[in-house]
C-alpha cells in the first residue's frame, strides 16, 4: 500500500476508527499523489519568475484559447475558463456552495463538516461514494422505489447487495420502521451499512415530513450508537423544490454530528437545483465527529476523494463551474429559482388536483407526493411496460415503467394546461389493454 494511503489511514484510526472501518478496500487505498497537481498547486505558490509545471500552454501570462470557442464566454476571464480546475473543484465556487447550504439549512449551523468537494454531477459523486465505502456484499438499503442508476454504481460496479423495504406504511406516510428495522437486520449480518436516503424522492416525488424526518434522525442515532457503522448518503438532488407538508431542509442537518459511528455525505447536484442539466457540477460534503479532531478526518476524506477523482477524470470542468459561481454570486439567482420552482408547484398542484376526483380510480391510484420533479402511479390492472409501449407508440406519450406496477410521471415536463389531458390518455391507455 502506498505511503501516503497509510498515512490517511493512521489518521483515521487515531481520529475516528467508525469512519476507518467504513472504508472499503477501495477506499483504504485511496490517497492523493504528490504528482503533477500536487507539485503545480505548491509552484502556483511560489514560482513567481518560471511555473513550468502544468500540461498547459500560456501566452501573455494567460492560457491560450481559440478565439471562436472564448467568443460565446467572453463575460469570464480565460483563467476561468480555459484552465484547469483544482482537483478538488474551484475554491471559490465550493465555499460559495457552503454558504448556501448554510443559507438553507439553518439547523447546520454550528456543525463540523468539509468544505463541499466539486463533483461531475451528482451521479459521479455518487460513483466517488461507491468506489471509497462499497465492497463486494456490503449492504447497500434503500427503499423498494428507487432511482435504477443506484444499482448500476453500487450493485453492478461495486458488488452491493441491495436492500430495499417497503416505501410507504399504511397509512400513506413513509416508513420510518421499515427503514430502521432493515439498518438493523442487515448491521447484525455486517457492521456496516450504506443507506441512500433520497428526498424528494425519485420516482415517488415524496418528501419526509418534519416529524418522520427526527423519528428517522432519532433511530438511526441509536442503531450507530448500538455498534452499527452507518454510511449515511443523503442524496438531494432535487433539493428545495418542496410543495407540501414535508421538511425543508436536508437530512444531512440532522444526521451531521449525531455518532462517531454514523458518517454523513450529502451530495448534491447543481444539475436539477439551478436548472443547469448540462452543466453536471455536483458536490460531496462530509460531516462526522469524534472525540479528537474532526478536522483531520474531513481532510483526511478529502484526500481520497481528491484520490479517486484525479485517477478517475482528472478534475471537474472548468467553464460550467465558473458559470455555476457566476450564477450563485447573483442577486437575481435565488428569486429566478424560485419563479422556477413555483412554476412546477403549480403543476403538483395540479397533479393533485386531477388526482383526487375518482375519476381514474378504477385504473390507477397515486403514491404520496409533494416535492420534486416526478410522481408515480401503481397501476391496478395494467401491466407498466406494456402500458409505457402502448402510450408511447400509439399516442405518443412517454412515460417510465419503474417496475411491473408502477410508472413514473415526470409533471416538471408537462405544462399546467396539459395535466389533466395526460392523465386523461393514461386512464385510455389502461382501458386499451383490458
Amino acid at each position: 500500500m502506498n505511503s501516503l494511503a497509510t498515512e490517511l489511514n493512521n489518521m483515521l484510526q487515531e481520529q475516528t476508527p467508525a469512519v476507518y472501518q467504513m472504508l472499503s478496500k477501495l477506499g483504504r487505498e485511496m490517497y492523493m499523489p504528490k504528482g503533477i497537481i500536487t507539485q503545480s498547486a505548491e509552484a502556483s505558490e511560489k514560482a513567481h519568475k518560471f511555473n513550468a509545471t502544468i500540461g498547459m500552454a500560456v501566452k501573455d501570462k494567460s492560457p491560450m484559447f481559440i478565439d471562436c470557442i472564448y467568443g460565446n464566454l467572453k463575460m469570464f476571464m480565460p483563467s476561468d475558463v480555459f484552465t484547469y480546475a483544482p482537483t478538488t473543484g474551484k475554491m471559490d465556487l465550493r465555499k460559495a456552495w457552503n454558504e448556501k447550504m448554510l443559507k438553507e439549512n439553518p439547523s447546520l449551523k454550528g456543525k463540523q463538516f468539509c468544505l463541499p468537494i466539486v463533483t461531475h454531477a451528482l451521479t459521479h459523486g455518487l460513483s466517488v461514494v461507491a468506489d471509497l465505502f462499497c465492497d463486494d456484499g456490503d449492504y447497500v438499503v434503500t427503499p423498494d422505489k428507487f432511482w435504477g442508476n443506484y444499482r448500476l454504481t453500487f450493485n453492478v460496479r461495486r458488488g452491493g447487495s441491495i436492500a430495499t423495504f417497503a416505501t410507504f406504511n399504511n397509512e400513506n406516510g413513509f416508513n420510518v420502521d421499515g427503514l430502521l428495522a432493515t439498518v438493523e437486520e442487515c448491521g447484525k449480518l455486517k457492521s456496516k451499512v450504506i443507506l441512500i436516503l433520497n428526498f424528494p424522492n425519485n420516482p415517488t416525488g415524496y418528501t419526509l415530513t418534519p416529524a418522520e424526518a427526527a423519528k428517522l434522525a432519532q433511530g438511526l442515532k441509536k442503531l450507530a450508537d448500538s455498534g452499527i457503522n452507518v454510511v449515511a448518503v443523503v442524496d438531494d438532488a432535487y433539493f428545495g423544490m418542496f410543495y407540501g407538508d414535508c421538511m425543508k431542509e436536508s437530512l444531512f442537518a440532522l444526521l451531521a454530528g449525531s455518532s462517531p459511528n454514523l458518517l454523513a455525505i450529502k451530495m448534491d447536484g447543481a444539475t436539477k437545483e439551478a436548472f443547469a442539466w448540462g452543466f453536471r457540477v455536483g458536490f460531496i460534503t462530509f460531516a462526522a465527529t469524534t472525540d479528537k479532531d474532526e478536522s483531520q478526518t474531513l481532510a483526511a476524506l478529502e484526500k481520497k476523494v481528491a484520490g479517486n477523482i484525479r485517477g478517475v477524470i482528472s478534475n471537474c470542468a472548468h467553464p460550467s463551474q465558473t458559470a455555476i459561481l457566476s450564477a450563485l454570486r447573483n442577486p437575481a439567482f435565488y428569486e429566478q429559482r424560485k419563479e422556477n420552482v413555483e412554476i412546477l408547484r403549480a403543476r403538483a398542484m395540479k397533479c393533485k388536483q386531477a388526482l383526487s376526483g375518482g375519476k381514474y380510480d378504477d385504473q390507477f391510484t397515486p403514491y404520496p407526493f409533494n416535492s420534486g420533479y416526478f410522481l408515480c402511479i401503481k397501476l391496478l390492472k395494467a401491466d407498466s411496460e406494456k402500458l409505457r409501449m402502448h402510450l408511447l407508440n400509439n399516442y405518443g406519450v412517454g412515460t417510465i415503467s419503474t417496475n411491473s406496477s408502477d410508472l413514473r410521471i415526470a409533471f416538471s415536463c408537462v405544462e399546467v394546461e396539459h395535466i389533466e389531458e395526460l392523465f386523461d390518455i393514461v386512464y385510455k391507455g389502461c382501458k386499451d389493454l383490458e
